[in-house]
């Protein structure tokens, strides 16, 4: 009886940790991290302001855990996006990926702005530099993987990816991206895609290269 006591307890603690977790993030979403204070996220979530702090010692730390699980929920839909035919050339699986990447950021802006660019403190910022590693390898292994095969021209592919991940990002959420001001959001992803295919190189035994 005992034992089974013991699941319930923790099986109550771990629903309302992750009712805690989804009332930050909705909030968030919806105004970025300067509008989910602690009080606002207990009661979005139905608990009582100490019950939040039993969960994370501090904002920052209750902040971290709410990155790392949207951060995380995010690469998972670009990769999804680059592996759904491993069979498929670079170009097509990068441009499948981006277009992810893109289309998602736009659907969220807020919650994409304050994963790639809100001012945080250092333990965000920490699961945000890991959120763009993350990023940068996905890339990297697929353009490794056109050079290897030699569809595309011999370059260094955690360099082209950083490059790519940090100008998709710029474009999408800074504050020079099209769409800052209510610019045509599907010209943007199209130009985008369009951007990272060319960036990546022709084919080395292009006539036009």
């Amino acid at each position: 009886m005992a034992y089974r006591a013991t699941q319930r307890t923790e099986a109550r603690k771990a629903e309302t940790r992750a009712r805690i977790i989804g009332a930050a993030r909705e909030l968030i979403a919806e105004g970025g991290y300067v509008a989910a204070p602690i009080a606002a996220v207990a009661e979005r979530a139905d608990v009582a302001v100490g019950t939040v702090y039993r969960h994370f010692h501090s904002k920052s730390a209750l902040f971290a855990d709410v990155f790392r699980e949207a951060s995380q929920h995010e690469a998972d839909a670009m990769r999804a996006a680059i592996e759904a035919d491993p069979a498929a050339p670079a170009r097509k699986r990068l441009a499948a990926g981006f277009e992810t990447f893109a289309r998602r950021a736009l659907r969220g802006r807020r919650l994409a702005w304050a994963l790639l660019a809100e001012p945080v403190d250092p333990a965000v910022e920490a699961e945000r530099l890991h959120l763009r590693r993350n990023y940068r390898d996905m890339v990297a292994a697929v353009i490794g993987d056109g050079v290897a095969s030699g569809e595309l021209p011999p370059q260094d592919p955690e360099t082209t990816a950083a490059a790519l991940v940090g100008g998709v990002a710029e474009a999408m959420v800074g504050p020079l991206s099209p769409t800052a001001n209510g610019g045509d959001g599907e010209a943007t992803v199209a130009a985008l895609v369009t951007f990272c295919v060319r960036a990546i190189g022709k084919e080395p035994n292009s006539v036009n290269a």
